[in-house]
């Protein structure tokens, strides 16, 4: 999701004093370079109140340099100094549609120093990247900003493609919790003995063909998903992915990767990704998983062809969209993202 990084302050940060001499004209804007990096997490230790060395800048090295689509285009803003005073980060994520390939990039994260919040630095930032995404030959940019941030971006010229659909399951008796989907959810996973580390099955198997048969059977825009992908996606320790077999025994034949976390007084359960060749009916795997794992709800996003066994949830993130190379914005019943994908944008 689209982080609220300027909306964030450090506990007990004391402002810096603001000079009213200073405004977005008395910065530069350029592409970063790999020289940047420290700078650039060091201005997030210090806008966001980041602990140094902690989960937070293992996050962010995560989603920007280990990526295997590449690394992410980033453009960060100078005062006069030469100092960096604010960072915008564009994180790669390959699509594909009608079996073509296509470079997407999420904008994800953005900071800036307190004292230049509030004057244009976030527009300049973003706005300035584009030209040099487009030369890069990427198709589009997306996220899904929250309700504060949003405007902005369609001030920017971002379109709103609509709210992606969830699918939601409530264990028996606990229908109650229903107001729960409305509650931000925590970022990082709680701890369950169901399933195995998704990593380490991951690595376990002959993904080739079952990945080809999956995407097969994915219409219209999708994640292009690989092995490679798949062991990036699903290894950050915090985020505690799990993975079980489909029919019970062997995820050779199928399965499915998921994960608890608390969404206010509930423990959800996120099912990420189902990698389910020739399987037209999850409704008796997911149930099993809702029971083995005692969390209170299950959300899936629904998938073109394959029951779930879920009612529509009053939530989901808003995509928006920006064309750069690819012309057009996609209409939302094209798009067939997973829970997995959305959860990162």
């Amino acid at each position: 999701m689209d982080t609220v990084c300027v909306l964030i302050e450090p506990k007990n940060a004391q402002q810096p004093m603001r000079s009213n001499s200073m405004s977005t004209e008395d910065v530069a804007v350029r592409r970063a370079t790999d020289n940047d990096l420290a700078e650039m997490i060091e201005l997030c230790q210090r806008s966001l109140g980041w602990d140094a060395g902690g989960v937070d800048e293992a996050f962010f090295r995560w989603k920007h340099v280990d990526n295997p689509a590449g690394p992410s285009p980033s453009s960060v803003a100078t005062a006069p100094t030469g100092e960096i005073v604010g960072v915008r980060v564009f994180m790669r994520w390959r699509f594909q549609e009608a079996g073509k390939g296509l470079m997407g990039v999420g904008a994800v994260d953005t900071a800036a120093a307190p004292e230049w919040r509030g004057r244009g630095v976030f527009s300049r930032l973003t706005l300035g990247a584009l030209t040099g995404l487009t030369d890069d030959g990427v198709d589009f940019v997306f996220n899904t900003p929250n309700d504060q941030s949003r405007p902005g971006y369609l001030k920017m010229g971002w379109e709103l493609v609509g709210r992606m659909p969830f699918g939601v399951r409530f264990r028996p008796g606990a229908l109650v919790f229903g107001r729960s989907l409305m509650a931000p959810a925590e970022r990082w996973g709680e701890d369950t003995s169901v399933g195995d580390p998704a990593v380490d099955v991951l690595g376990e198997l002959d993904l080739a063909d079952m990945i080809g048969t999956v995407l097969d059977e994915r219409p219209g825009l999708a994640t292009r998903v690989s092995p490679d992908w798949l062991a990036w996606r699903y290894r950050f320790p915090e985020l505690n992915y799990r993975a079980v077999p489909l029919d019970g025994s062997d995820c050779s034949n199928g399965l499915i990767i998921f994960r608890l976390r608390r969404r206010g007084p509930a423990i959800e359960c996120t099912v990420c990704e189902t990698l389910a060749p020739r399987l037209a009916d999850l409704r008796r795997p997911l149930r099993g998983l809702l029971r083995a794992t005692g969390a209170d709800l299950l959300l899936v996003a629904p998938q073109a062809g394959i029951a779930t066994g879920t009612i529509p949830a009053p939530m989901g993130p808003r995509l928006t969209w920006k064309p750069l190379c690819r012309a057009g914005v996609p209409d939302r019943s094209d798009l067939h993202l997973t829970l997995g994908d959305l959860e990162l944008f």
